[in-house]
């Protein structure tokens, strides 16, 4: 006797709908790809209990003929494509002729539709892959399709439905991430009665933006881009100060189609770099317009990952673009300005009487007004860069600046700096020893001694020289001449670590070895400066290029200036 059999029509027909269809929000993506493939500028999503019992797509596209509405749920029926070289040239988002046939088969489905131009529409009707009747039906321009009780005819697959309200958040998901690239098409989503999201058309991709992810985060989000004779590439990324815990303001499109692929999510995070902190992700959407014929979009049941025939340059595009927008959009610290003994103005108080202070902005205009208390000229201190004018709790340095106060945190500036002329030194191999007058005993563990035996060479290049004692041990006899007041056992058994899980590639060594360093040898939170020591560590951070953030990622300084002051003592409206 046979074990293996051909599967009834309908059960194969059940098995093929899940690869396309696992939940409501699958089935609202593949209708609202048709709406944009078919050209509707309008369209709008109606749900009720979270899709599982109404999910109706409406659009003002072109609509269907009666033939094709009912050749549209036939299996692999589609418009999109005649033959095979058309699936390496795919343009649409939709293209397989699998989406409707799927939902008919596990779904009671209705589809309503009068082709542009024309007087009489049609409407379908089909239950758990049955068909039911065509008639003829007035109705607007356009599609309409209904899909109710979703998996009625699969109850194993209805009970893995989640909850209304979570079912709810998946639609609105999925509707957010297909009307990013769509900026002059009108989305909708009702629940019921009530609107829970609407986005109007608008000429501009940054008001779509600024409606998905926040006005706040749209305002603040860089535009830059890469082209080249195979791709052009816009992207839109928020500053680091807005990254967040998850990962889920990372988007990604290619042709229109929104994608979740781990190497375009690796090179957004790598053109951060050391901008973020350990364990967040910055909120980024990047387009990418490429020939079709450079990608196979005909991966996944569900289309949202795609192969690059040439990845590498795509990756390196984005890393580039990334590095670049934040490059140029990075407020960068003050730097010191030689001034000669010219005097300006600086307020004085006379007297400790009590007094009205100015308004230093006009409350209507935020203009500078005139001071008008009594002016005493000094020499020009302020105007000649950050003056340290105190440090707080031991961790904050107090700096004066032209326009207001700059706050630099003493540990993350001195990290920066520290990092900066040691990668510059490792990368040269030219690291400025500094002899231990009594070597350093470590014992190590096994393991560790096997590491530091077999990578001696990494440990000199980064400057740090160890010799083998015996046994476990070792004596540490010299360290670069930038790090003090380290603690060596701790340093060498994390360096060991690093070392030891290695890295792509030798730059990404060097970073992760000067990283740990720059973080050891760094003057600490709390610990006292004097006034020299700390107008020399702002000296060296005004120095360099771009010293906003620490090797991981933590803000260096916060700038305030005297109008945000003035709002927020409510001196100005």
């Amino acid at each position: 006797m046979n074990t293996i059999r051909i599967l009834p029509e309908k059960l194969a027909s059940q098995i093929a709908a899940g690869e396309v269809i696992d939940r409501p929000s699958s089935v609202v993506r593949e209708l609202m790809d048709n709406s944009i493939d078919a050209g509707a500028d309008r369209i709008v999503v109606r749900i009720e209990s979270g899709g599982k019992r109404l999910i109706k797509v409406s659009d003002n596209g072109i609509g269907m003929s009666k033939d094709d509405l009912l050749l549209c749920v036939e299996r692999h029926a589609t418009s999109k494509l005649k033959t095979a070289a058309d699936l390496l040239n795919v343009k649409s988002l939709g293209f397989r002729g699998e989406a409707l046939p799927s939902m008919a088969a596990v779904s009671r489905m209705q589809i309503t539709s009068l082709p542009q131009g024309q007087l009489t529409g049609h409407r379908l009707r089909i239950s758990g892959g049955k068909f039911l009747a065509i008639e003829e039906t007035g109705a607007p321009a356009g599609t309409v399709v209904e899909v109710k009780d979703l998996f009625f005819n699969i109850p194993a697959r209805r009970k893995f439905l989640r909850a209304a309200r979570t079912e709810t958040d998946h639609i609105v998901d999925v509707i957010s991430r297909i009307a990013m690239p769509f900026p002059k098409i009108t989305f909708r989503l009702e629940d019921g009665a009530k609107e829970i999201v609407h986005f109007p058309a608008s000429a501009e991709i940054l008001s779509r933006l600024s409606g998905l992810m926040g006005r706040q985060v749209g305002e603040a989000m860089v535009e830059g881009g890469e082209r080249d004779d195979s791709l052009s590439m816009k992207i839109y990324a928020a500053p680091p100060d807005f990254a967040r815990s998850r990962g889920d303001r990372l988007f990604a499109y290619v042709n229109g189609r929104n994608i979740r692929d781990r190497m375009i999510t690796k090179a957004i995070m790598d053109g951060y770099g050391r901008r973020l902190m350990k364990g967040r992700y910055p909120q980024v959407v990047v387009f990418i317009n490429i020939d079709p014929s450079e990608i196979d979009v005909n991966v996944h049941p569900a289309k949202q990952e795609i192969r690059f025939h040439n990845a590498r340059t795509v990756f390196q595009a984005i890393v580039s673009a990334i590095e670049k927008m934040l490059a140029r959009s990075s407020h960068p610290f003050p730097r010191q300005r030689s001034v000669g003994s010219e005097a300006v103005p600086v307020q004085r108080d006379i007297s400790f009487s009590v007094f009205e202070p100015p308004a230093i902005y006009s409350s209507k205009t935020g203009e500078r007004k005139h001071l008008a208390r009594t002016e005493i000229l000094e020499p020009a201190v302020v105007a000649a860069g950050p003056r340290v004018i105190g440090q707080l709790g031991n961790t904050y340095i107090l700096c004066q600046v032209e326009d207001g106060l700059i706050v630099v945190d003493q540990h993350a500036a001195h990290e920066r700096v520290v990092y900066e002329n040691l990668k510059k030194s490792v990368a040269a191999s030219r690291v400025e020893l500094q002899a231990l007058l009594l070597p350093h005993q470590l014992e190590l563990s096994t393991k560790e001694k096997r590491v530091v035996l077999e990578k001696d060479e990494s440990f000199r290049g980064f400057g740090i020289e160890l010799d083998y004692f015996g046994g476990n041990t070792f004596l540490l006899r010299a360290v670069p001449a930038l790090l003090k007041n380290v603690d060596w056992n701790s340093f060498i058994s994390e360096f060991i670590t690093e070392l030891e899980e290695g890295a792509p590639d030798e730059n990404a060594l060097l970073d992760k070895g000067v990283t740990l360093m720059a973080c050891h040898g760094a003057i600490r939170a709390g610990q006292s400066l004097s006034q020299e020591e700390m107008d020399r560590l702002i000296a060296e951070l005004g120095k360099m290029d771009l010293p906003t953030h620490c090797p991981h990622g933590r803000p260096i300084f916060r700038h305030f200036t005297y109008y945000e002051m003035e709002k927020m003592f409510k001196r100005v409206v």
